[in-house]
């Protein structure tokens, strides 16, 4: 009976987690090309130092880039990522269950780290940001290609997504300028501050994740939930947007710069790998990125060159959905 048991938890666990994707993945991933499009104000150099205009797309807001990726790429568009994102998720649920114990699919959002100790804790951040900056790598960049990624070719796949350098070398997504530092600090942030104040404002929602708190036949309020309470860490939570959202707009940004050998050295897909060169959106671009031959050197200077050339207002696209998600934080 415990086999049989185990096994509907993982089918309704599996099934679970890929509804949710269905879901939630044409909404991340309009979110990921709103944050990535670079629409710099001023006129931008080209090669020889001249000075000429952006020609890239301007998207001013969520809706309108969610408005654009129907109009060049349909409903398919929407779906970019959808494995890499849905086999990450299910990583991340199984690890959490089987390690920790949290119950599945609770415990496992963005915004919230699964109840356990603090050796647990620990453990669970340092995997969860040694297994995250790759994925969000992978994910981000099959969600910004505008080539068709065949589920089941996967070196036709990988060789666009990644240069032939991370793919001999993948060690060096580790070494992506300033991209680690902005995980740890947004893992940190998630791990150190908000569930700080979560456990203590209102720990019994740790309680229920960790199935320590019984549940009764009756739907129980339980006695730490006060308005006060609730009201306090909603405020906190809606206050982490300042810094949570910066973080994840540069992370976004960075993810997205591929590694070279050397700054000015670019290489070639080898011929085998070219094909097929189906494109979503034909020869127009969904989203502008940044010029390769110009990076950003790391997560400070990509913060001050965001805010230089797009203005403040780049680094809080999307604002409102990182504040709902921190005040969904409260009971999940």
């Amino acid at each position: 009976m415990k086999f049989f048991a185990v096994l509907f938890a993982v089918i309704f666990g599996t099934l679970a987690i890929c509804l949710a994707e269905i879901i939630t993945l044409p909404f991340v991933g309009v979110l990921v090309r709103f944050r990535a499009n670079y629409s710099p104000k001023g006129l931008q150099l080209d090669a020889e130092g001249g000075a000429q205009p952006h020609a890239g797309p301007v998207v001013t807001s969520y809706f309108a880039m969610f408005k654009r990726v129907l109009q060049l790429e349909g409903w398919k568009g929407l779906y970019k990522g959808l494995m890499p994102s849905a086999i990450s998720t299910f990583v991340v649920s199984a690890f959490l269950w089987a390690y920790i114990g949290t119950m599945v699919p609770r415990g496992t959002g963005r915004y919230s780290a699964p109840a356990g100790s603090p050796l647990e804790i620990f453990v669970y951040s340092v995997f969860i940001t040694l297994l995250g900056l790759p994925v969000t790598i992978l994910i981000n960049r099959a969600i910004t290609t505008p080539y068709y990624l065949p589920w089941f070719n996967v070196k036709y796949a990988l060789g666009r997504l990644f240069t032939p350098t991370e793919l001999r070398k993948p060690w060096l997504l580790y070494l992506t300028p300033g991209l680690l530092g902005a995980k740890v600090m947004h893992v940190g942030y998630i791990v150190l501050i908000l569930r700080t104040f979560r456990s203590l404002l209102l720990p019994s929602v740790d309680k229920i994740s960790s199935g320590d708190m019984e549940r009764g036949s009756g739907m129980v309020i339980p006695p730490d939930f006060t308005p006060f309470r609730i009201i306090t860490y909603l405020v906190i939570a809606g206050l982490s947007t300042v810094i949570l959202c910066p973080l994840e707009v540069i992370t976004t940004r960075l993810s997205l710069q591929r590694n070279h050998p050397s700054s000015t050295a670019f290489e070639a897909v080898p011929q085998e790998e070219q094909e097929p060169e189906n494109q979503y959106a034909g020869s127009e671009d969904v989203i502008g990125l940044r010029n390769e031959f110009d990076p950003y050197v790391g997560f400070t200077d990509a913060a001050k060159r965001m805010v230089d050339e797009e203005g403040w207002r780049a680094l809080y696209r999307g604002w409102w959905i990182t504040m709902f998600a921190g005040l969904m934080s409260a009971f999940t």
